[in-house]
């Protein structure tokens, strides 16, 4: 079964947070690692000033555990909560249903 996190922050220093994004990027891609998830989406809140979320999908659960276990991943939250104004907002959430499918 699919699942879906969506991770509510704040920043005032959305450049930093997108380079910050490029970087694990380019190191992942450098080591030859692939990511574990399918989808990965990065939205401005319009109502909401300096209020971002980011939306990954992973093929299961479990990817998204391994995922949170990586050494990387864990140094890129680090690194995301130095640039973040409040501490972020967790949704989590098993794919039910999807269309279109």
């Amino acid at each position: 079964m699919a699942f879906i996190q969506i991770i509510e922050y704040q920043t005032d220093q959305p450049d930093a947070v997108q380079e910050l994004a490029a970087k694990m990027r380019s190191e992942s891609a450098a080591a030859g690692t692939t990511p574990r998830f399918t989808t990965l989406v990065r939205g401005k809140d319009r109502d909401k000033a300096n209020s971002y979320v980011t939306i990954v999908e992973f093929p299961s659960f479990e990817d998204a555990e391994a995922s949170n276990n990586d050494p990387q991943v864990q140094a890129f939250a680090a690194e995301m909560e130095k640039l973040s104004t409040a501490p972020p907002r967790f949704i989590n959430l098993d794919v039910v249903d999807r269309y279109p499918d």
